[in-house]
């Protein structure tokens, strides 16, 4: 992945980055991120709606994302979108490094036509999620809809956040699933801002997260 998204080194800001590879018997991943981008995704997970909702967490969170998957898809989807989420995970909490200084804590409510969905999250350290989607149909597209619940249980529990996802209205599979998507990217944007009031300091009581 030496072909980067955009060169970092034009800009004046730091950019917190991290590149991730992992390879199982199942799957091999490689993925990089730039916490600091302008949304650019360059998504190959062989899973065509699976690349879309990554471009969404690109597009609304202003994160830079490359990814690319080797899976075992004759079987299913199943071991490559875990693993994709997992991969994930260990690049946001490799990119965040120690948490000095971020907001932490991310809220967004998305609408997509009829479905709106909040997302609430937080950098704790302590990974939990609480999942309260709906989703009508078993699939959308060749999408298997329980695959994202797998998902983010994979990234809360790589990347140590507690999640909080909360369908508030919704009956189209696709518009539940992609509100979820860009309310989490807009909620992440939010927790991994810099705070200029905490500088370099832990945002935590307890001085370490």
């Amino acid at each position: 992945m030496s072909d980067r998204l955009h060169d970092a080194g034009n800009d004046t800001q730091h950019h917190r980055t991290a590149s991730v590879s992992r390879k199982t018997g199942e799957t091999d991943i490689t993925a990089f991120i730039d916490l600091d981008g302008r949304g650019n995704c360059k998504s190959q997970t062989g899973i065509p709606f699976l690349d879309h909702m990554l471009h969404q967490i690109c597009s609304h969170g202003l994160i830079d994302l490359e990814i690319e998957a080797q899976g075992d898809w004759e079987i299913d989807d199943h071991h490559t979108n875990e693993d994709v989420g997992i991969t994930l995970g260990k690049a946001l909490a490799k990119a965040l490094g120690d948490r000095k200084g971020i907001v932490r804590f991310g809220h967004f409510i998305a609408p997509l036509d009829e479905a709106l969905v909040q997302v609430s999250l937080d950098f704790s350290g302590r990974p939990h999620l609480s999942y309260g989607l709906t989703i009508p149909t078993e699939r959308v597209g060749t999408y298997d809809t329980q695959l994202v619940r797998e998902f983010f249980v994979a990234i809360v529990n790589h990347a140590q956040m507690t999640l909080h996802i909360r369908q508030l209205d919704g009956i189209n599979s696709h518009h539940i699933i992609e509100a979820t998507f860009k309310a989490f990217a807009r909620a992440l944007r939010m927790a991994v801002e810099a705070d200029p009031r905490r500088a370099s300091t832990i945002p935590s009581s307890k001085g370490v997260l």
